[in-house]
């Protein structure tokens, strides 16, 4: 039997301290850690975001954060985009990009939406309908390209 994964979409103040906490503590494993990459993940845009959660058995192994048009581009956008190591197996991310594109419909009314995405990531994304749209650049000395998804 697949693990169900129960997916919750909140504002920052809505968060309890133990889901920010968790939140906190998989960027940090995986954008900092794991991609060993010295940056400031705090970057205070997280009081804007809404923030989708995939929790599985009580503990949050995906995470993503939606936000408006004109907040972060002019489109709307899905950004720190994170599924844990020990959950990658289970294919959560697909899920997640299909909670968070209908995350920003709902709650946005939104479906133009812009991604900063990793270069090596670009085959996911094209899997749910994001095209290149910039040349590479280095974002925190990490390859990354811009994509969006036009509906």
């Amino acid at each position: 039997m697949a693990e169900s994964i129960q997916w919750k979409i909140k504002r920052f103040n809505e968060l309890s301290l133990q889901e920010l906490y968790s939140v906190l503590q998989l960027r940090s494993l995986v954008f900092v850690v794991e991609q060993n990459c010295v940056y400031q993940d705090m970057d205070g845009k997280d009081e804007e975001a809404l923030h989708l959660l995939g929790e599985l058995d009580g503990k949050i192994v995906a995470y993503a954060r939606l936000f408006k048009a004109g907040d972060y581009f002019d489109y709307a956008s899905i950004g720190r985009v994170i599924v844990h190591p020990d959950a990658r197996d289970k294919k959560f991310g697909h899920d997640m990009m299909q909670q968070a594109i209908e995350g920003i419909k709902i709650h946005f009314n939104e479906s133009n939406i812009t991604i900063s995405a990793q270069l090596y990531l670009k085959k996911f994304y094209e899997s749910h309908n994001f095209v290149q749209t910039s040349e590479m650049y280095l974002e925190d000395d990490i390859p990354h390209i811009e994509m969006k998804r036009e509906c």
